[in-house]
């Protein structure tokens, strides 16, 4: 049966979310008079992003809220018991830089108009709908989404199949109806290929060799390869770069 819906991921997949939280981590750590205590820019964003992906473990794990988790990367980050207003205020100020630097990437807009009188359109994301929902609106795409879902409020999160599912479920489709694009190749790659999605993994910058690559999801380079892999009717997209 053909493929009706998409559901996409945003961050890395249709914002580019590394971009900003490095240029805009930088810009704060700067202001806060931080970056003494680190060699370069770039360890401290990568000791940032080390303490985000061990938080996040914890926030999917239900070991810790949403806003708990937030907290927890400052304190962890600072190396300080701070209060939760402290620790919310000083994460108030990074979003502020990070905010600054948002951005679609390129391919987007272009693949979202291709896809959008033949296909239905979906988000999917391991965040919370208030920030999710802020940052499309912002990026001037939420209207082309009929169905927003986090895993904040879904109570589940991605690579677990019932949040794939759930996506499901809100469009009425079933899953073999319905194709998932993401970045990351265990959580959005494999995880939807498991709960019988079409799993379209973009793999942007090339940074995974052919060995490490997950059985099951498409891999493509740019949302340009996008209407290929759904056999969709348009003039728009790109033979793969992987073969």
């Amino acid at each position: 049966m053909a493929i009706r819906a998409v559901v996409w991921d945003i961050d890395d997949t249709l914002f580019d979310y590394t971009t900003a939280d490095r240029v805009g981590m930088g810009a704060h750590l700067a202001a806060e008079g931080l970056l003494g205590g680190y060699d370069t820019v770039e360890q401290a964003l990568a000791r940032w992003r080390e303490i985000t992906d061990q938080q996040w473990v914890r926030f999917s794990a239900g070991e810790v809220t949403f806003e708990g988790q937030r907290r927890d990367r400052v304190r962890a980050f600072l190396g300080e018991q701070l209060s939760d207003a402290l620790a919310d205020a000083w994460f108030r100020r990074y979003v502020a830089h990070y905010e600054a630097a948002w951005a679609l990437f390129p391919d987007v807009l272009p693949a979202l108009d291709a896809l959008a009188a033949s296909h239905r359109h979906a988000v999917l994301s391991n965040s919370s709908l208030t920030v999710q929902d802020r940052k499309l609106r912002t990026l001037g795409v939420h209207d082309r989404f009929e169905v927003i879902l986090c895993a904040a409020e879904l109570g589940v999160s991605k690579p677990e199949a019932g949040a794939f599912l759930a996506a499901c479920e809100a469009l009425e489709l079933a899953p073999h109806q319905v194709a998932y694009v993401g970045d990351h190749p265990e959580i959005d790659g494999r995880g939807a290929a498991d709960a019988g999605l079409l799993s379209v993994w973009i793999d942007r910058n090339g940074v995974h060799t052919s060995g490490d690559a997950p059985t099951g999801p498409h891999r493509i380079a740019s949302l340009a390869e996008l209407p290929a892999v759904l056999g969709a009717d348009t003039r728009f997209g790109a033979p793969s770069t992987f073969r």
